[in-house]
């Protein structure tokens, strides 16, 4: 708070100083709010860490709680060069095949030429690809040259990619242009005419790419191949998509022909070990922040005597309730039974410890067991956790709302307090001008009896 210098010029007072003093004691009451709303802004950032954290636990906690959670599979095969993909439909099972071939895509090339005149005379050419359905796509290049050749076929929609390939060098170079099935399998196979369609109906088009080097093929898998059962499942593309309820196989190049693959789909132990895990994650996090803010510690007082001061939430009795609540809904017994059982165990510090072995020893030999306990202990701890961190109606949210109440009703004491003292230190500024105007006015006066008596003295 500023002051303007008006020391005494006739007083001889430090007016400035005696103001600024007089504000500092006017602002008292002001200061004490100041560290009040202070004190309840250090109180709702710990009030708001805690509870953002809870509702944090209460989502991981109904998540676990979901019996559709537990219904996660994972697939694997017995081939590197077979994958799986398991989808939220897959079930357990297993499932043997014998690879008969791979899907590939057809590779053609014409012969090779100097130049795109020396493979087509025409110019500009038509040409024509004749697909494996009996349909044709007509294309319709630029000029007869290799680049727009290329060009217009990558720009059709004949489902083909054309490449130009130099394949000799010297003073005069060859190519060869290469034409790819962009699609797997024998439906994408495809031949290539100079000549409109009716002259490929008529057979007097002259094939272009006269040499496959690649043929298309179709994927096959045998399945249950040496018993009647056995059947050949043929298609154009490398996954066979679906081939186990919500499991998508997908063949590589680098299977072999005749290999025996076995897919085998299982509960994806991993993921359902983390909806448990992440209970123990969440709640120590939880009573971690608990410990950090109600833990005392020690300061210095001004005569250098060392004393205990709380902590922020040292005093706070909803969030010791936080704590003895979490802590009993994740340790009680359900039904007899400890969480300790599933490798879910309270220490002695009072934090939680998450057993990744016992709990998938626990899984591995009582499967539906172990997802009913542990849902029913998420179910417990969210129903507590729930009860805190509610949006509308929970302990920690009420108490979140009424600590901001709190401190936007400071804040408007403190404005207040500012319009007071600012016209405070006005009145004071007034107080000590006229003093000093009253102090001019009479020393005036005296200055002016002095003469008249020194006059009266001198006339004597």
């Amino acid at each position: 708070m500023s002051t303007t210098g008006i020391d005494g010029i006739i007083s001889g007072l430090d007016t400035t100083s005696i103001i600024t003093s007089l504000m500092k004691l006017e602002a008292q009451p002001q200061t004490l709010l100041s560290n009040k709303k202070s004190d309840a802004e250090s109180v709702l950032s710990a009030l708001q860490s805690i509870n953002v954290k809870v509702a944090s636990l209460t989502s991981a906690a109904k998540s676990a709680a979901d019996p559709a959670s537990w219904k996660s599979y994972a697939a694997t095969s017995s081939s590197s060069a077979v994958t799986t993909t398991a989808g939220t439909t897959a079930t357990a099972g297993s499932l043997t095949f014998t690879v008969g071939a791979v899907a590939t895509s057809q590779v053609s090339l014409t012969a090779a030429a100097v130049d795109g005149a020396s493979l087509v005379a025409q110019n500009p050419p038509q040409l024509t690809f004749l697909k494996d359905d009996g349909s044709f796509v007509t294309v319709s290049p630029a000029s007869n040259s290799l680049a727009d050749i290329t060009a217009a076929i990558n720009a059709s929609d004949a489902g083909v990619t054309a490449t130009k390939v130099q394949v000799s060098g010297g003073s005069t170079p060859t190519y060869r242009l290469q034409f790819t099935s962009t699609a797997t399998g024998t439906a994408g196979s495809f031949q290539l005419y100079e000549g409109d369609q009716a002259a490929v109906e008529a057979g007097t088009a002259t094939r272009l790419d006269s040499t496959v080097t690649t043929a298309a093929t179709d994927a096959s898998i045998t399945l249950y191949a040496g018993t009647a059962a056995e059947q050949t499942y043929t298609q154009s593309s490398n996954t066979f998509t679906g081939l186990m309820t919500g499991v998508d196989v997908s063949l590589s190049s680098a299977v072999a022909a005749g290999t025996s693959v076995t897919v085998t789909v299982a509960p994806n132990a991993s993921a359902v070990q983390s909806l448990a895990s992440s209970l123990v994650t969440n709640l120590n996090t939880i009573l971690g922040d608990i410990t950090s803010f109600t833990k005392s510690g020690t300061s210095t007082n001004s005569n250098g005597d060392s004393i205990i001061t709380a902590g922020t939430l040292g005093g706070d009795s909803a969030i010791r309730n936080l704590q003895s609540a979490l802590t009993q809904a994740a340790s009680y017994p359900i039904d007899g039974v400890s969480p300790s059982k599933y490798g879910i165990s309270i220490s002695s510090d009072g934090t939680f410890a998450f057993d990744a072995d016992k709990f998938a020893s626990a899984l591995a030999s009582d499967p539906d067991g172990t997802a009913s306990f542990v849902q029913a202990l998420s179910a417990r701890i969210q129903t507590t956790s729930d009860s805190f961190s509610n949006a509308t109606t929970g302990t920690l949210t009420l108490k979140v709302n009424a600590e901001q109440s709190t401190i936007n009703d400071l804040s408007d004491q403190i404005a207040n307090w500012d319009i007071r003292l600012a016209s405070r230190q006005e009145t004071l500024q007034k107080q000590f001008t006229a003093m000093e105007a009253a102090l001019s006015t009479l020393q005036s006066q005296g200055d002016y009896i002095t003469q008249q008596i020194n006059s009266l003295n001198s006339s004597n």
